[in-house]
This record gives structure tokens, sequence and C-alpha cells, in this order.
């Protein structure tokens, strides 16, 4: 099934799209098959066994409580972020759940929810386990599901078809694999990357509105920044880390005439950034873009775009949100999205990527400009681990989106001043950046096993 535009933007809560969102999938998606099966009446017991980094890193990013409100009929962009911790106080207090909405079944945490630390399951770092258990506690049925990164989600029968021919009846008029084909088919038909994505997205079936959604999707965006710089406190988890976005805003609010200077306009690219990812550090509502760990970085370029570029417009954040999503899509199908897979280079690194490629098509790039721009971005986010201190989405990960955004920035503006004629193209970066990922240490890749995360103390 070609992707969608939709596939690349989720709503959903914080802090982490692999680690969070996936798993409410999965919970989700385990009720379905239960059902599917005919042995949903008969379920008495549910027993988790998480794997890989979602073990290591689980409990700092909510992934014990995510999966619990997938089973407990709760979904990633429906669900109340305000109403989460109480449903999630009420199973751990009673020592029930309340499965799909429908009925009440034991689940005593300890027993029922296990993290298997240094265990893995073979397709994917962040792999799980679901099984459903009678009253006597005979097995009913299981599968394992992955959270590849982004809230995408695959069970075990999808991850043995994933390198299968495609058996979709789906057509879109302008297929690509890579940004060559991107290329090619604009060279053809005189389309930018915006107008080959939105027609292909016509023919998906996901939505009937394409403007209306994205339009929503920059809303929820924004929110998240205004909710962002209006909240104060101390972000939970135990790191004691102050949210600051609050006092960052007001001192630029504040800010005397004369004590302004010419990159004022950088602390307010970083101050987006910062209330997205305050926001999703506490678990509030955001965009996946592409990922929740690196939600602030789109967030950020765009409301740059929106309020600091001359003409911009509603079809202008329409139309960086589809090339935005275009470049998206090439990693999504050549390398990864996932840090637990490839690092932190295939979260920051493609957000950076993304924008700077969405912010040159705003600016009046053309396409081979739009792609010189996202091959900047990613060509120096290479390498880049993922090492979250106490396994929590706060350090370095919410300074790190304001690096994303300001290199965006930079790397479109480098791309605007050139003729689109480069060295390094967008498909030789991605194949690097999988390669490179794949030769990563796995204690580099959200295990809160190497970096910052052992040779900074987390307290």
């Amino acid at each position: 099934m070609p992707l969608s535009i939709l596939d690349l933007f989720k709503v959903g809560i914080g802090p982490s799209s692999s680690h969070t969102v996936g798993p409410m999938v999965a919970g989700n998606r385990f009720l379905a098959e239960l059902k599917a099966e005919a042995v949903f009446e008969k379920t008495q017991q549910i027993r988790i066994e998480l794997y890989g980094s979602l073990a290591m890193t689980g409990h700092g990013h909510a992934t014990d409580t995510a999966i619990m409100l997938g089973l407990s009929g709760e979904q990633p962009d429906l669900i109340d972020p305000d109403a989460a911790p109480v449903i999630i106080d009420n199973i751990r207090s009673s020592g029930l759940l309340h499965l799909g909405k429908e009925k009440t079944i034991a689940f005593i945490e300890d027993q029922h929810l296990l993290f298997l630390k240094g265990q893995s399951l073979p397709k994917h770092p962040n792999g799980m386990t679901l099984r459903a258990l009678d009253e006597a506690g005979i097995e009913l049925y299981q599968n394992h599901f992955y959270s590849v990164g982004g809230g995408f989600v695959l069970n075990e029968q999808e991850t043995e078809q994933k390198n299968q021919p495609t058996t979709s009846t789906t057509t879109i008029p302008h297929p690509f694999q890579n940004a060559q084909d991107l290329l090619d088919i604009g060279d053809r038909t005189h389309l930018s990357i915006a107008e080959i994505v939105s027609e292909n997205e016509k023919h998906l079936g996901r939505t009937t509105d394409i403007k209306a959604d994205l339009l929503n999707i920059w809303h929820v965006m924004e929110s998240s920044i205004n909710r962002g710089c209006q909240q104060t406190g101390i972000l939970p988890g135990g790191l004691n880390v102050p949210r600051r976005a609050h006092q960052l805003h007001q001192e630029l609010l504040n800010k005397p005439e004369d004590q302004k200077d010419h990159l004022e306009v950088m602390d307010w690219v970083s101050l987006f950034a910062i209330a997205v990812n305050e926001e999703n550090a506490v678990g509030g509502r955001v965009v996946t873009a592409p990922t929740n760990g690196a939600a602030g970085v789109i967030p950020a370029v765009l409301a740059y775009y929106d309020r600091f570029v001359p003409g911009s417009n509603k079809d202008g954040i329409c139309t960086f949100l589809t090339t935005a999503s275009a470049i998206g899509m090439l990693y999504k199908k050549n390398a990864s999205i996932s840090a637990a897979e490839v690092g932190c280079q295939g979260e920051i690194g493609v957000a950076c990527s993304m924008a700077a490629g969405a912010l040159c098509a705003v600016m009046g790039g053309d396409n081979r400009q739009i792609e010189n721009a996202a091959e900047i971005g990613m060509e120096h986010n290479l390498g880049l681990t993922c090492d979250p201190i106490a396994g929590l989405v706060q350090v370095p990960c919410i300074e790190r989106n304001t690096m994303g955004a300001i290199k965006a920035i930079n790397a479109a503006r480098l791309a605007m001043k050139g003729d689109g004629i480069h060295h390094v193209h967008l498909d030789h970066v991605i194949e690097t950046m999988r390669q490179t990922g794949m030769d990563m240490q796995d204690k580099y890749k959200e295990t809160a096993m190497g970096g910052l995360a052992v040779n900074v103390v987390a307290c």
C-alpha cells in the first residue's frame, strides 16, 4: 500500500511515537484480533512481554501506561491527555482492566506486564508479545507486534510479508521509490514535489479533503506550541528538568527594542521547538513529525515560515507539509524513522531533512533545490546517536529538536543559493544513513546504555 501524507503526520500523545503511540496502537490491534479469532469473550487475562528498546527505556517512555491504555480501548488521536493518568491510576489501584471498554479482567501490573531487558524479538528492536489467557491461565491466542517508528505497527504476519511482492490493488498516478524518481516525475509532468504527492493522495482513499486535514495538522502543531509556552513546572520522570518555554517566551515578548539583535529569530525558532517537546515530555497532544521524539522540528520551522517569511499563507502551509511528507516517505521506504533501529539520525535527522526540503519549497525552490535542501539536512546529522538520560525524552532530546530546526533553516537557505546541482544526492545520504544505523552499536540506539545516558548521573 502506498504511503499517505497522513501516515507521516499522526496526531497522538507523548512522549514517544514508537514507545507510546505504537504500543497503544498494538493494544487496539490485539483487541481486534481477539474478536476476529472469537476468543475475546473467553479472555480473562492479558500478558504483555516487552523486548529490546521497549524493555530498556519503556518506563521512561511510558510504554507501560500506553499499552494499558490501548488494551482499555483508548486511541492515540482521540484520547484526552488529561484523562490518561486517571485511567492508569484506576487500573493500578483496583487491579482491574476494562478490556476494550467492554469487559473487566484482572490485571496485576508486575505479573501481567513484563519488561524483559536484554532480550529481543528477531524482526525489530521495538518488539512486544501479547498473550490472551482464559480463566485457568491457558493461552487462547498470542501475537508479536513491532513498533517500527512514527507510530507504525506491524504484527508478526505483516513482518513476514514485508519483503514479499505487494498485493495491494491501490494504484496511484505517480508511484516513486526514491528521490530520483520524484525528480524524474517532476521533469516529465512539470509538477512540484508537493503536487506529485497531492495527486497520489487523491487515489488513496484516506481523506476527502486533504487541505482541511493538513490545516488541522498545523492547528495541532500550533496548539502544542501555544500550550508549551503557557505551562510552567518540572517535567515528570525524576530528572527534575524545569520547563523553559514559558520563561523564554516572556523574555522574547518583553525584550526592549534596543536589546534586540539580528539573530533573535533563532531564539523564536528554538522556543517553538522547546515548547512542543516539553508538551511531548509530559504526555501532551502532539503530531508525530515523523516521530514524537522529533516532534518539535517541523512545527518550529513551519512556525518560522508562518510568522517570519513574507507572503506566508494557508496554501504555503499545505505545500510545506505535503513536501515534508514526500521526503519522509523516502526515509520510511528506504531506511528507517526509528531511533531504536538507526539512532537519532532516524528521528531528528529525518525531521531536519523533511523540514529543510519543505521550507525550501515554500521559499520558491524548485524540485532539485528541495532535494538538495533535504540532503543537506540529513548529511550533517549522519551518525547522530540516541542516548536519552534515564530513558526519558528530555535530555538531550528537547534541545536536540532546536538544533534540528535551526539546521533545517540553514540547509534550506544554502540550497536556495544554489542551482540544485550537487555532489551528494538525497538517495545517497538516505542509504548512508541506513548503513550507518546498521553499523551503530545497540547502546547508542534508544537503550539508555551508552553516551550521555551512562556518563551523566540521572538525578
